[in-house]
């Protein structure tokens, strides 16, 4: 989204991070803009009963976290590393000064924002429903589209555990309904992974 030598030409830093690492916990107050260079992060909560809920998964070049830095409210939810891999961050201050002086960064952060609440008013009425096939299908082409892919299949990167936290079902659930999407002709399994076309 934003490129990373701007960031690092306003003062930002590179962030090695480990597999499971936390960036931030749900709770705390901002202080960094973070944007992923390489790997994955994931935006999760957990229920009173610990199951665990993932709000999204961010990749190369995605921002993650700036909602509650631009109005000075705790994280809702924690970041996590899901992979090994690097994050660029810049302080608070320092992005709000980068953003006065290229205005045109705002419009992106802008775009990304309205993408991320198009996704959650598209998936809300999805989750909802009791229907496992359309909560899927329906997250399996928003992340087919999010990835910007002109090959004929787009290869679904996420294990089924974490097709699950995303979509409120058990891992059991996505399992069993994948097989029978599969047999429908929506996706494809090869070798283990899933095709979307």
């Amino acid at each position: 989204m934003i490129k990373v030598d701007l960031i690092l030409n306003c003062g930002g830093t590179l962030r090695n991070v480990v597999k499971n690492e936390l960036i931030f916990k749900a709770g705390h107050f901002p202080s960094y803009y973070y944007q992923v260079v390489e790997g994955k992060v994931k935006m999760n909560n957990y229920s009173e009963d610990g199951k665990e809920f993932i709000q999204e998964i961010f990749t190369a070049g995605r921002s993650f976290g700036e909602p509650p830095l631009f109005i000075n409210e705790p994280y809702p939810a924690n970041a996590i590393a899901i992979s090994a891999g690097v994050v660029v961050q810049i302080k608070k201050s320092l992005f709000d000064e980068m953003l006065y002086k290229y205005p045109e960064v705002s419009v992106e952060i802008n775009r990304s924002l309205a993408r991320r609440l198009y996704y959650k008013a598209i998936m809300a009425p999805e989750l909802s429903s009791q229907n496992p096939e359309k909560r899927l299908l329906k997250l399996l082409h928003y992340l087919k589209e999010q990835s910007g892919t002109k090959t004929d299949f787009f290869v679904v990167e996420l294990s089924r555990q974490q097709l699950a936290d995303l979509t409120g079902l058990r891992v059991e659930t996505v399992i069993r309904t994948i097989k029978h999407l599969e047999k429908q002709g929506y996706l494809k399994i090869i070798e283990g992974k899933i095709y979307l076309e």
